[in-house]
């Protein structure tokens, strides 16, 4: 499960990292809120924990955009405004549940499996193009029906091509994808597990086609 944890005191973010990780969720951090914003466009998630008071774009502006695209992924708002006029705002723009620092890590852990069944429920979290599936929740990817032998790094990068497919996706934005994740990656390591992912791959009706000068472009022949 990749939770989206957007919060930008340090000391609260260290701690809610290392509960989470405990619970064997995937954590990207981001401390700002532009940055935070770029990352929801771009990266599929399960779950996003959300502060609203952060540098550049706060958290009710995130939350706004985000349902505006249509995104559905749950939202727990987690900060220390706790005047009722902004829990309603809050909840009004699209958070599914609230609550107030300083929280008990019981009731947070609680209610972040409660927001987790729920997303579950409204999404099978399973990306499909042609023949080619990819259970991001349970990290599987199968062709034809068939499973696809594929290391940590290639579904990763195979998430990010077919969460764009359509669309030209350079190896910069690979790149920084792979690091958002804690998984730092050069330019010429995105390009061997391209290769490697078309390799596997070749044999469905799925294509991940080179773009010189631009990138790549996964497409459904």
């Amino acid at each position: 499960m990749r939770v989206l944890l957007v919060e930008d005191d340090p000391i609260v973010a260290d701690g809610l990292i290392r509960i989470l990780q405990k619970s064997k969720y995937i954590v990207t951090h981001e401390a700002n809120g532009k940055r935070a914003d770029h990352l929801l466009i771009v990266q599929q998630f399960e779950l996003v924990i959300l502060d609203m008071g952060l540098p550049e774009m706060d958290g009710a502006e995130i939350l706004r955009r985000l349902r505006q695209r249509g995104n559905k992924v749950p939202v727990l708002i987690l900060t220390a405004r706790d005047k009722v006029e902004e829990r309603v705002q809050g909840l009004d723009f699209g958070a599914d549940d609230y609550m107030a620092k300083p929280f008990d890590l019981l009731e947070l852990e609680a209610r972040i499996r409660a927001l987790l069944r729920r997303g579950q429920s409204a999404s099978s979290a399973v990306l499909q193009i042609g023949e080619l599936c990819l259970d991001t929740a349970g990290c599987r990817a199968t062709l034809n029906g068939e499973p696809l032998e594929l290391s940590a790094r290639e579904l990763s990068v195979l998430e990010v091509l077919m969460l764009r497919a359509g669309r030209v996706v350079s190896k910069e934005l690979l790149s920084e994808q792979m690091s958002s994740l804690g998984e730092e990656m050069s330019i010429n390591a995105i390009e061997v597990y391209v290769h490697r992912l078309r390799k596997k791959i070749e044999v469905g009706n799925v294509s991940i086609r080179t773009l010189r000068g631009l990138g790549y472009l996964m497409e459904k022949p």
